[in-house]
């Protein structure tokens, strides 16, 4: 359950606020005009605040509840752009769409390849497949799961398949994304990019139903529901 002790505001109201900034992609400035013609008056930076705050709470939380993936994925990234340059939003889907995991990142290299590969594996277990673009960076860090894995003594490898055409899914997927990033022309700070990143890809994620036994539910309040 998420906390809401010491705000000003009621919780329904926060969470309504914080689900229509990562659904919509509205500046603060026109959230704040929304809000006060729903009869709240409640200033940018507050609206900014709050979602900073409560946006990596609430992915928590989807991320407890989520269905499980398939063991087949997709995995490409995209870009955002923070404080006037652009940075890497590394992601993977299953072979149905669904959201296995997300991850921004400074860095496009192994490295970072190897850091996004090891969160979603923790966080989903093993796949039996990536499918990805021709990147090399990309190829590197499956590799070095699967030189971990030899390591353990273990004989089952993560099969990797690098086809541009193969990987048309996530490309699509990126757009829902895209269409929410874009409107804001970047980001100012990378804590506030990294939280509404948080949002955006949970508030997609429970659009796609990805939460378990509540798919008759309308998105905005399986969304409110994960505050407990």
């Amino acid at each position: 359950m998420i906390s809401f002790k010491g705000v000003h505001f009621p919780k329904d109201v926060i969470l309504y606020a914080v689900f229509f900034s990562v659904r919509q992609g509205v500046s603060y400035r026109d959230l704040e005009d929304i809000m006060e013609e729903c009869g709240v008056k409640v200033d940018h930076a507050t609206l900014n605040r709050w979602v900073v705050d409560y946006s990596p709470l609430i992915a928590a939380e989807t991320k407890k509840r989520k269905r499980t993936v398939a063991s087949s994925w997709r995995m490409d990234e995209s870009y955002i752009k923070v404080k006037g340059r652009w940075v890497y939003l590394y992601r993977a889907i299953d072979k149905f769409g669904d959201t296995v995991e997300f991850m921004l990142s400074e860095h496009r290299d192994a490295a970072a390849a190897s850091s996004f590969f090891v969160n979603a594996i923790n966080a989903n277990g093993f796949p039996h497949k990536i499918v990805m673009d021709k990147s090399g960076a990309n190829y590197a860090g499956i590799e070095n799961i699967n030189r971990l894995l030899m390591l353990a003594g273990l004989i089952s490898f993560i099969d990797i398949y690098q086809n541009k055409y193969l990987n048309n899914l996530i490309e699509q997927d990126h757009r829902a994304i895209k269409k929410i990033t874009q409107p804001t022309m970047g980001f100012k700070a990378w804590h506030s990019a990294q939280a509404t990143i948080d949002g955006i890809e949970t508030a997609h994620r429970i659009r796609k139903g990805q939460l378990s036994n509540d798919d008759n539910m309308p998105v905005y309040k399986q969304s409110m529901a994960l505050a407990g």
